[in-house]
């Protein structure tokens, strides 16, 4: 697409939530090349106090008035998944480029109506997965390709923590749950480095009293008898450690979706051979993905991840995966 034809990158943030202050906006920072112009919010004392507090250059009432606003290019859309789609089809519709968070949807379906919208609207739109532009992905990448564990067969994937009552991602009118929140991840990498989509689920839940679940894990079955266990949970110690098991070799990855510099990949071999690297920069979390956006927008770089490319095998597998959980497993006798 043709670059903007100014710089820097100008930036509008529906909601006021901790990711947005936490991780965003310092990576945005850290890139450079894109400035935090504007704040939208729903209760005016807020959302002006997070302007001040993050250097947001305005904060406004209301998310209709960022998206109208002619002096913003990109959005990025951290509200409630419940949400999700509602506002990202109003950004695309408003002209803007959208950053989402993950998921990007709920269902599949609301999926492909926000997919719809993008192909019309021609904006590009990405899902807040910042993993897929970080280096350690790049060198998990490099050493599959190069054969260093032989041919990928499974792998094993959790994403746990706990979180306190009242954390609106146990609401289910938010759309909350421990599978949509984190269980995409391995999802995600598991399509990732499969470089194909799912056949198949088997999967179970533990649900709060509210229907929401606390805890998913299952099997997704690819292509040539390869598959993913996965594990995700509201419940559990924070653990986030992944194994990629191949004929020749493992390896193992202590924190593959936010990795820090003190994070590791273990190689493996099958003469008990280990080689133990650091494949994290100090970038912030999301500098990879505002850095490429960036480029899209100002240099005319071609887009990767793009959400209409990316996003609706994910959604699809987490249907499947609510449907195989909700029904009751066999019995052992």
């Amino acid at each position: 697409m043709a670059g903007l034809s100014h710089d820097p990158v100008r930036w509008a943030i529906l909601g006021t939530a901790g990711i947005a202050h936490r991780t965003f906006l310092p990576s945005l920072a850290a890139v450079g090349r894109g400035v935090a112009t504007v704040v939208a919010g729903r209760d005016q004392a807020r959302t002006e106090r997070f302007a001040a507090e993050n250097g947001v250059e305005r904060a406004v009432i209301g998310y209709e008035r960022a998206l109208d606003d002619p002096e913003v290019d990109a959005v990025y859309v951290p509200l409630p998944n419940s949400m999700h789609a509602k506002w990202t089809i109003a950004a695309l519709e408003a002209g803007k480029a959208v950053l989402c968070e993950k998921p990007l949807c709920f269902t599949a379906a609301e999926t492909r109506d926000v997919l719809a919208a993008a192909n019309k609207s021609g904006m590009p739109l990405w899902e807040a997965i910042a993993f897929l532009f970080r280096s350690q992905t790049d060198r998990l990448l490099e050493l599959i390709a190069k054969g260093a564990i032989g041919e990928v067969r499974e792998i094993q994937s959790a994403f746990h923590f706990t979180i306190q009552p009242g954390d609106i991602r146990l609401d289910p009118d938010l759309a909350g749950g421990a599978l949509a929140d984190v269980g995409c991840y391995p999802i995600r990498l598991a399509r990732l480095i499969f470089d194909d989509e799912a056949t198949g689920v088997r999967a179970s839940s533990r649900l709060s009293d509210d229907g929401v679940d606390l805890e998913t894990w299952g099997i997704v079955d690819f292509p040539r008898d390869r598959r993913l266990l996965f594990s995700s949970s509201f419940s559990k110690a924070y653990d986030t450690t992944t194994r990629i098991l191949g004929t020749e070799g493992e390896l193992r990855v202590s924190r593959p979706f936010a990795g820090l510099p003190v994070d590791t990949i273990e190689l493996r071999g099958t003469d008990d051979s280990v080689v133990v690297e650091h494949a994290v920069g100090d970038d912030p979390q999301f500098a990879g993905v505002i850095g490429h956006i960036h480029e899209v927008l100002l240099d005319g770089a071609s887009p990767r991840h793009l959400a209409v490319d990316d996003a609706l095998g994910s959604a699809a597998i987490i249907d499947a995966i609510r449907r195989s959980a909700a029904t009751a497993p066999e019995p052992v006798s």
